[in-house]
């Protein structure tokens, strides 16, 4: 069965987006109290809450950030300016596994949690335990966020094709083009969904590369190159 590697599931970028903490992690919470004597007692909460929240959040993040920094270890012998290693695979995963289920044991149904269980799916998948990797992409796909959903279903369409079941990979990688997000574009699913199908339905990979080989970028690259891989007409 083919082997799914993190970079394929984009767990490095997704990675280095968390940490970096980036913004797009933050809920603006509106103050809809426009009113009233208590309008004071109602924002003196609303603040002292978000406070509470945000100091909450940065602990989860720090905690996110330290299990990312272990699944980005480097194995083998250790060098000179390296923080962390693993003289195998399999100890890092291990370690790396435990951070990340503490995460979602701790902080259930956070943001974190979430982004802990794509990883956890990440590694299992990298591992060939495909069926164990399914069943954390669905949970991240069905009660996810949408950025992160988008990631889980992506990696639940090259599962789909790995073991065969091309229809439910096709499926999932066009509801993925109706429904892009920051992290998997319309384009993008459009390339990978012309990647698979180009072995058994050709004419509808170039149906679906052939306006996208003239975007600058690396969209457009993408494109030439897949099409470039097409069983000749």
């Amino acid at each position: 069965m083919p082997r799914i590697t993190r970079k394929e599931l984009k767990t490095d970028r997704f990675a280095l987006e968390v940490g970096n903490t980036v913004t797009f992690f933050e809920e603006h919470q509106k103050e809809l109290v426009r009113y009233g004597a208590g309008v004071i007692v109602v924002v003196l909460l609303i603040i002292g809450y978000s406070m509470y929240s945000g100091r909450q959040h940065a602990a989860r993040q720090e905690v996110l950030a330290r299990a990312i920094a272990v699944q980005e270890s480097p194995v083998g012998p250790p060098t000179p300016g390296q923080n962390q290693n693993f003289p195998t695979q399999e100890s890092k995963d291990e370690v790396a596994l435990k951070a990340f289920t503490d995460i979602q044991s701790q902080y259930r149904g956070s943001e974190e949690a979430a982004i802990a269980e794509y990883y956890v799916g990440a590694i299992k998948a990298d591992q060939g335990k495909l069926a164990e990797a399914e069943k954390s992409f669905k949970a991240v796909a069905d009660k996810g966020d949408a950025k992160y959903a988008s990631l889980a279903k992506f990696a639940l369409a090259q599962i789909y094709f790995a073991d065969g079941r091309n229809d439910q990979g096709e499926s999932t990688l066009r509801d993925l083009m109706a429904h892009p997000t920051i992290y998997i574009s319309k384009e993008q699913a459009a390339i990978t969904l012309a990647r698979f199908l180009a072995p058994k339905k050709p004419a509808e990979a170039r149906k679906l590369l052939d306006p996208l080989r003239t975007q600058p970028g690396a969209v457009g690259q993408s494109a030439i190159s897949v099409y470039g891989e097409l069983p000749s007409q």
